[in-house]
């Protein structure tokens, strides 16, 4: 089974309970009966699948605008999937043209997303494109994700920039830049904290992180990435957009699809957050991180 293939099989098994609900909607639906109440019915399916009310909204009228162009469940398949998909192309794509030297990447999240974890693959994927990266242990409250850090970047033979626990997270992402500039490093990869987005002093520290980074370097940083975890459907969008608030997010990672019922959220994200989804993960491998894909993607759900 090649690489590729295995990621597909891994992320259609992630969102089967996802797809299960709807292709059993569409299939209840008999030819010649696309009304009102089975479109009634098919978007309280796709509100329970994650998708929210306000985006399961939004598909439904365009269903309804496009309902002429569907003479059979089949047809009305291939629309929806098409919106599904328009949905997630939506917003512009982060393009990773590396016309900054280093180009700085700050990736933020709430504790437990797998941060940590996704920085390491996404060092991984970026030694895959020829780049030179140095990580930054921004996460200076707990001395495991330091550990952590190192140990993933003796393994990429990343270099890694930390500082004793309890440091202040700003003072390491300036020495990281520091180095990286001195360095010629292309990519600088900082890790932060992981914080409840409702704590307004930690989001507040994010600022600081940002406003420095400035400092150093114009620009930077040139990417502010947010990880969500996409097995907590709804309150993973409510996470963007306090996030996005503190500091404005470029681009998403979703983690945890490789079990998730609740995938559907992604196109909340797409639709409400207006942010491109770059990469999703699934599985604790330095290869389990794959390039979005949003036709795939609308695939594995319809």
């Amino acid at each position: 089974m090649s690489e590729k293939t295995s990621f597909w099989t891994r992320l259609t098994g992630g969102l089967a309970r996802t797809r299960d609900r709807i292709g059993a909607c569409l299939s209840n639906m008999a030819s010649g009966q696309i009304d009102e109440n089975t479109l009634d019915e098919l978007e309280e399916i796709l509100i329970l699948s994650d998708i929210g009310v306000t985006t399961s909204a939004k598909l439904i009228e365009r269903l309804k605008a496009r309902r002429g162009e569907a003479a059979e469940v089949e047809g009305l398949k291939n629309i929806l999937r098409q919106e599904m998909q328009s949905m997630l192309e939506a917003p512009k794509p982060l393009l990773w043209h590396f016309e900054a030297r280093p180009e700085v990447v700050m990736v933020i999240g709430v504790n437990g997303v797998g941060k940590t974890t996704t920085i390491a693959k996404l060092a991984f994927w970026l030694k895959g494109q020829g780049k030179n990266v140095l990580l930054a242990a921004g996460d200076t409250f707990r001395a495991v994700a330091s550990e952590q850090l190192v140990k993933w970047g003796e393994r990429l033979n990343c270099p890694v920039v930390w500082q004793k626990s309890g440091a202040d997270p700003s003072g390491v992402a300036f020495a990281a830049l520091d180095q990286a500039l001195e360095e010629s490093f292309d990519v600088m990869l900082l890790d932060t904290a992981g914080r409840l987005h409702t704590k307004v002093n930690l989001m507040e520290e994010l600022k600081k992180i940002h406003r420095v980074l400035g400092k150093r370097l114009a620009g930077a940083p040139h990417k502010v990435l947010l990880v969500l975890d996409a097995s907590t459907g709804q309150n993973a969008l409510s996470q963007g957009r306090m996030f996005n608030q503190a500091t404005p997010v470029d681009g998403l990672i979703l983690t945890k699809l490789d079990g998730s019922a609740k995938g559907g959220v992604v196109l909340s994200l797409c639709a409400e957050l207006k942010l491109p989804v770059c990469f999703i993960g699934q599985g604790e491998g330095m290869e389990d991180l794959a390039v979005f894909n949003a036709s795939e993607f609308a695939r594995a759900i319809v």
